[in-house]
């Protein structure tokens, strides 16, 4: 029997154990059980305000509860539901048109799903299928999803379940800086990580691939954030060796890098497959796969999603990048993103023995924490005791890397610098606490 009415904090948190797969995790000694949220903030079942600098994993991108999406929602709802793919509604087709009008370069044509995951895992056909290909190349420490392919492609053990399951995936060097593969330093490094993907092609795959799958920023990965010259000089050689670009924009875009739409425009490159999810609809399910004619055509006829382009998730994304786009809010992104990074490299120099590296671009930054900065080895514990702390402050942060030992802040795109300096403060008492330990 399923329970009725209110439930004390106690009895949820022993409900979510019994009735949860154990691998539906949560943070925190004593998880948080959230009831509502507005804006910036959200309140838990106690009662108790908490200043969101996480945004669900970067996906409530113009805040909780807002108006203008809710309406959009609402209106939706109360019309049409459901159609599937079979039927033509115009909420899906609205959105695809808009899309088309974002993006780089000659990328018009949408597919769309329900999740970042399955907007990936379509890419990847796709490329196998315009090449007539089938090996891809894909960055350690990146993470795609957690479908099969998704899994397999993704460069972390941790979220690689029952093995690498999908044949022809090669993993090339991940471009991160702070922790070289090659033991080398940017920029007198040559970028060697880029330029190694030409031997990893000539001698881990047939000499021809179909793909090249990347985050401009590796969202899980920790923010690694590649250098300027990065994407021109990898993509260059793919392109010689048959490959196309698959640009994996689900935590980098809709202005979270900051003055861009998307991520990948920072590194002056345009993508030949672009994929989206998470912030696209400020919370509703939704991916999308977008790409030039040419390559869509490749895909044959009866491609079916049951819930891609519902019309109340389309109407939502429709919404939300109205919102975006008439707040202004990539550049503010930038303003308030900047304002956060000089926040964040202070922090480092004031608590040098636990910050190794302050990374990311815009409303996308991480930090990393390390148990002593010569040996730069990984210190997990140290963001637990972090997290702990900046709760009791009421904020919210999120966390990642190989070793889960880097903080992931992407709040809202409509934070300001108020925001920024609470954050800061909380995180500043939990560097404190952990420097003080040691």
């Amino acid at each position: 029997m399923t329970s009725a009415g209110p439930s004390t904090h106690e009895e949820t948190v022993r409900r979510q154990k019994e009735y949860l797969w154990p691998s539906v995790t949560t943070y925190y000694q004593d998880p948080i059980v959230l009831e509502r949220g507005e804006g910036m903030y959200v309140w838990d079942d106690r009662g108790s305000r908490y200043l969101d600098c996480f945004g669900g994993v970067l996906t409530v991108s113009v805040g909780h509860a807002n108006p203008r999406i809710n309406r959009a929602v609402t209106e939706q709802i109360n019309n049409l539901t459901h159609t599937s793919t079979l039927y033509l509604n115009r909420p899906q087709i609205d959105l695809a048109e808009k899309l088309a009008q974002l993006m780089p370069g000659n990328l018009k044509k949408s597919f769309f799903t329900n999740s970042g995951s399955e907007a990936d895992e379509t890419a990847l056909v796709l490329a196998r299928l315009y090449t007539g290909r089938q090996e891809i190349v894909a960055l350690r420490h990146c993470y795609s999803g957690r479908t099969m392919g998704a899994m397999s492609v993704g460069g972390h053990a941790t979220w690689r379940h029952g093995g690498t399951a999908v044949a022809g995936i090669n993993h090339l060097a991940a471009p991160y800086c702070y922790r070289c593969p090659f033991h080398l330093t940017y920029p007198s490094c040559d970028l060697a990580c880029a330029k190694d993907v030409e031997e990893l092609i000539q001698t881990s795959t047939g000499g021809k691939i179909a793909a090249f799958i990347a985050e401009p920023i590796l969202g899980v990965g920790g923010f690694i954030t590649p250098p300027k010259e990065y994407f021109r000089e990898v993509t260059s050689i793919i392109k010689r060796y048959g490959g196309i670009f698959i640009c994996d924009e689900v935590q980098t875009g809709w202005g979270r890098t900051g003055d861009k739409w998307f991520g990948i425009e920072h590194w002056d490159v345009e993508p030949d497959i672009m994929t989206f999810a998470k912030g696209m609809a400020n919370g509703a399910p939704i991916g999308a796969t977008i790409t030039r004619d040419e390559i869509a055509a490749a895909q044959p006829a009866l491609s079916f999603s049951t819930f891609g382009g519902n019309p109340v998730t389309c109407a939502a994304a429709l919404a939300t990048i109205r919102e975006i786009e008439e707040r202004e809010l990539p550049r503010n992104a930038r303003e308030v993103g900047d304002y956060l990074r000089d926040q964040l490299e202070a922090l480092k120099e004031a608590y040098a023995q636990v910050i190794g590296d302050v990374r990311g671009m815009g409303l996308m930054q991480g930090i990393e924490c390390v148990k002593d900065p010569r040996t730069k080895e990984p210190d997990p514990q140290a963001v637990l005791r972090i997290f702990e702390e900046t709760r009791k402050r009421g904020v919210l942060v999120g966390k990642g890397g190989l070793h889960g030992n880097v903080i992931r802040l992407g709040p809202p795109l409509i934070a300001s610098k108020d925001h920024i300096d609470e954050l800061v403060g909380a995180l500043g008492a939990g560097l404190a606490a952990v420097q003080s330990a040691r």
